[in-house]
């Protein structure tokens, strides 16, 4: 519940407008350009007047910045133009632009001769000392992180505001302030923090996080609190590649980053009594996915000291607008440089330059202190079962506490939200609000305890049970935040069969996960579809059908299950299911005999026991009361199985083993998108029906499954013995992008290609009469296809082809698929 409530306050302030507003801070933003001519000066300088603060603009002309240091004006000066100053507003956004007019100047004679760009000498130096310089060569270092993630709406219409939807709302507008990244108007509307403590140990690598007090507004979930901390937010300048949104930006410290940026050397000056160079840097060619900048260089270590990279204008992203980053490094004990502070703003919009559209800001503060380093703590320190730790009470601190650990002090509207989500959940029409926007987004509809669902499969149609409708729903968090009960009952009109399901899950330790449950159902079911597939009840398969759904099955099935995560990423699933299967419709089950007559199977019962085994090196997720948001991980996954079928027990007909296992891995190449691939194979050994032995995945709808062979349909191919592979590419519009109208539409090539081997022994060759619809696997089986991916970012559209294998008059040769989905 807290979850869902926490999903429509920032639902709703996405529907408000922000007016401009004070803060504690001032903020200054604008252009500096030639008084004459009006073109954009880059590199001029830009201060307060009589303290140390100041930039320089960027290639555009433009600067912003933001100071708490009290100053009354502001100036900028440029070689060959007069100097200029203009008042301020103290602790106010303001937009200052100034127009400079030339200046007449006597320098002393220069003499310029041809050589090497300094800037590019100075860029050299930086790669040549990268290693020492970065904290890989360290045996072990620990530090204090102090975290700030804030999310903003931004973008929003006057009329918007004025609806009566809002018009209970409207003290919200007190709270709104003015980004000097883009001049924006935003209302700050969620705000977490957290105080932790940082260990890494080299060999054999490992790195905790403690986090000993967190806070967020409306955040009163222990298990939330540890996606406030640190280790799911790194960005290393010195890396090649630096991974954000999913793809991969080339660094403007990358060892290649000459043949990709251009750089420029522009000023120097004392940084904490350092003496430091100034980088400027810019893309050399458009469309790439790079950023614009600059970065001070240290004179004797040649070790970044401050770095800015904005993403460049063209770097055509999926929602993202603008993103900024920032980082500022120091020296430790007078020898390592180590991150002290790292920031990063993103600008987030549906439709990309579209003011009438809500958007929102997220933005990420952390500030490192205290550092230890090359003092690794004892083995068994860096031996727990979880990345991250949140300690007894972390949520319990007062403001107190918070005023002197924080780094730096919230804004007035900062603090302003927690007082702010408060209100808003105290307006009678909000609990309306949050289960309409939690129905919207999670198919269940709330009531109380209850959630009622998934309205999905409410209705749905299919030709062995006519019109089928159903009833189900769970017990939310409000029952209980470690128990969750669910069922349905369905009737179809055709066969006028009542269909039910009952089931638990209860939670014993949510990190490692410890939990146990058991289900039974009495209902239909599609053999030999992907476990990622649309069930058949959904009114999506009934609307995107491309067969008659005339293959289905009856089936009564007991499980009951037990999950024990070891640590982070390693996890097993022990089972014992009891199941026994029916025919229904024209689906006939029969065996040859020795005798060579047909027996005909009125149902088949098997018991089985087993395990799963799990493996997901570094896997990073967050933690929510019954399930998990998998945040993946850039190493292979690993996925084993293994299955008994007992006989005698619980009158199971049948004895097999069933051996199945998988890798998978997401991947970024470089800079030209990204990649997957899953290999897959196992075995059955036994002389079984058919039923029981390998069902290879199908798909008779239109609906893109990476998971099925998708012009494969429904019992095509039976063994006992296969190898499948699945490779995908995403260009990221790295072809697309050169053609206008795609980039305007925002539209992504993506290539795949899927492949087969199998066999079916002797034994159960003989034994079985396979159904007319069945073919031998004498030779691989091949798919591949090309789609344009996210138009209008939710939309996917595949051509498969299927490039081997006997034609037969129920498989398709090619195929447009569509698929529904999100792609940031």
């Amino acid at each position: 519940m807290l979850f869902r409530q926490r999903l429509l306050i920032a639902f709703l302030v996405l529907l408000l407008f922000p007016l401009l507003g004070m803060a504690q801070v001032t903020k200054i933003r604008g252009k500096v350009t030639d008084a004459s001519t009006g073109e954009a000066i880059p590199f001029a300088n830009v201060f307060l007047i009589g303290t140390t603060i100041g930039t320089t603009t960027d290639f555009e002309g433009e600067y912003y910045f933001e100071t708490r240091v009290l100053a009354d004006s502001i100036a900028t000066t440029y070689i060959g133009y007069e100097k200029q100053v203009k008042p301020i507003r103290k602790f106010q956004y303001q937009e200052i632009n100034f127009g400079l007019s030339s200046g007449d100047f006597t320098l002393q004679e220069v003499v310029v001769v041809a050589g090497e760009n300094p800037a590019d000498i100075l860029f050299r130096k930086v790669i040549e000392n990268k290693e020492k310089n970065t904290n890989k060569e360290l045996e072990a270092w620990e530090c204090e992180v102090y975290n700030k993630i804030q999310f903003d709406a931004n973008n929003f219409g006057e009329k918007i505001r004025q609806r009566k939807l809002f018009k209970p709302f409207e003290f919200i507008f007190d709270y709104v302030d003015t980004s000097t990244v883009n001049g924006k108007a935003y209302l700050p509307i969620f705000i977490s923090e957290a105080v932790s403590n940082v260990y890494y140990r080299a060999q054999p690598q490992s790195k905790i996080e403690k986090i000993k007090a967190a806070k967020g507004s409306g955040v009163e979930n222990p298990s939330l609190a540890q996606f406030m901390g640190n280790l799911y937010q790194e960005v290393n300048v010195y890396d090649n590649y630096l991974e954000l949104f999913g793809k991969n930006f080339i660094s403007p410290a990358a060892n290649f980053g000459s043949s990709y940026y251009k750089y420029y050397l522009v000023d120097s000056s004392f940084i904490d009594g350092q003496w430091c160079y100034k980088l400027m840097y810019k893309p050399k060619r458009k469309q790439e996915l790079t950023f614009t900048g600059h970065m001070w260089i240290h004179d004797t270590t040649y070790a970044i000291r401050k770095v800015e990279m904005d993403v460049a204008n063209d770097a055509n992203l999926n929602f993202v607008t603008d993103a900024s980053l920032r980082q500022e490094y120091k020296q430790i004990d007078g020898t390592q440089w180590m991150l002290v502070r790292d920031y990063i703003i993103a600008d987030f919009n549906v439709v990309e330059n579209n003011e009438k559209l809500p958007g929102f800001f997220g933005q990420r503060t952390s500030v490192y202190s205290d550092y230890i380093l090359n003092q690794p703590r004892p083995d068994e320190f860096y031996r727990s079962p979880v990345r991250v730790i949140v300690e007894e009470g972390s949520l319990d601190y007062d403001e107190e506490f918070w005023q002197v650990e924080r780094p730096e002090a919230l804004s007035k509207k900062e603090l302003g939200i927690y007082h702010m989500i408060d209100s808003i959940e105290r307006v009678p029409v909000y609990r309306t609000y949050v289960d309409v926007v939690y129905m919207l987004s999670f198919g269940y509809l709330p009531w109380r305890k209850v959630e009622f669902g998934p309205l999905a499969k409410i209705y749905s149609y299919n030709e062995v049970e006519g019109h089928r409708f159903r009833i189900g729903g769970r017990t939310s968090n409000l029952f209980s935040k470690n128990l969750r009960l669910d069922g349905h009952i369905a009737y179809g009109h055709k066969d006028m069969r009542i269909k039910y399901g009952a089931g638990m899950l209860y939670v014993f330790n949510k990190n490692p996960r410890r939990a146990a449950g058991m289900s039974f159902k009495y209902d239909i079911e599609q053999l030999g579809s992907s476990f990622n597939a649309f069930s058949e009840d959904n009114i999506i398969s009934t609307l995107f059908r491309r067969q008659p759904s005339d293959k289905l099955n009856l089936v009564s099935q007991f499980d009951f299950y037990y999950e024990h995560e070891f640590f982070n990423g390693y996890s097993n699933r022990f089972f014992l299911t009891h199941r026994e299967l029916f025919p229904t419709g024209s689906f006939v089950m029969e065996t040859h005999q020795e005798d060579g007559s047909l027996l005909k199977h009125n149902s088949l019962i098997t018991s089985e026991i087993g395990v799963d085994i799990r493996y997901a090196h570094r896997e990073n997720y967050v933690i929510r009361d019954f399930d998990r948001i998998n945040l993946g991980t850039r190493y292979p996954i690993l996925n084993l199985r293994y299955a008994y079928g007992v006989p005698g027990l619980i009158n199971g007909e049948y004895e097999y083993h069933r051996l199945q296992g998988s890798i998978s891995q997401w991947f970024n190449v470089g800079n030209l998108g990204w990649s997957k691939y899953i290999l897959e194979g196992g075995q059955v050994f036994g002389t079984l029906p058919f039923p029981l032995l390998v069902l290879h995945p199908g798909n008779e709808t239109f609906i893109f499954d990476e998971y099925a062979f998708n012009l494969m349909n429904y019992y095509e191919f039976i063994s006992d013995r296969y190898f499948s592979f699945y490779y995908t590419h995403h260009f990221n519009g790295l072809f697309f992008n050169r053609v206008p109208l795609f980039r305007k539409l925002k539209w992504r090539e993506v290539i795949f290609a899927k492949g087969l081997v199998g066999t079916i022994s002797d034994a159960n060759l003989n034994l079985n009469k396979l159904p007319d619809v069945t073919y031998m696997l004498d030779k691989p089986y091949f798919e591949a296809g090309a789609g344009i991916e996210n138009i209008f970012k939710i939309i996917r559209l595949d051509g498969i082809w299927r490039l081997s294998h006997r034609d037969n008059g129920n498989a398709s040769n090619f195929a447009v698929f569509l698929s529904l989905h999100f792609d940031f």
